[in-house]
């Protein structure tokens, strides 16, 4: 088990991240709002949208395979019953860090995603937002932070087995 602080810290320390779900329609979509945080705190970051070739002025990417440099890590912004696939395709790729994205309501988490990556070895943070921690916070999510984790929105441990 890890905390969630230190699970989301290993998590942003890998720079090269794949954000699913981007819209071509950006104005207040969660993946958006986390692809463009990471962009401009200097991540090298990667839109996954399969009906788009261009998202937020970049380059978009059907799916993770098709990314022509290696993916260190994946936040899932999608529908929760999309979650598994990627899943399966990151275990494929071997990628070893995936955020499920949640704010209020059901977000991207899926149990089954979730419970495949962690027995091929993949850490998944099942809840929260990447933007609720440094180095990519900032104040409206940190305080969504705080509520969430009361809530049960943001796991309050992480299973790293």
């Amino acid at each position: 088990m890890s905390t969630m602080k230190d699970a989301a810290s290993e998590f942003l320390a890998r720079k090269r991240v794949a954000v699913t779900g981007v819209s071509r329609t950006p104005k207040g979509h969660g993946s958006n709002v986390v692809y463009q945080r990471l962009r401009d705190r200097g991540y090298q970051v990667f839109a996954i949208n399969p009906n788009a070739d261009q998202v937020e002025g970049d380059r978009c990417y059907p799916d993770l395979s098709s990314v022509p440099e290696e993916i260190e890590a994946v936040v899932i912004g999608t529908r929760p019953e999309l979650a598994d696939a990627t899943m399966r395709e990151c275990v494929d790729l071997g990628i070893r860090y995936v955020w499920m994205h949640r704010g209020p309501g059901a977000g991207s988490v899926s149990a089954s995603a979730t419970e495949y990556g962690r027995q091929h070895g993949v850490t998944v943070i099942d809840g929260g937002c990447p933007c609720m921690f440094d180095p990519t916070a900032d104040v409206g999510h940190k305080i969504a932070r705080l509520i969430l984790s009361a809530t049960g929105g943001v796991p309050r441990t992480i299973r790293t087995d």
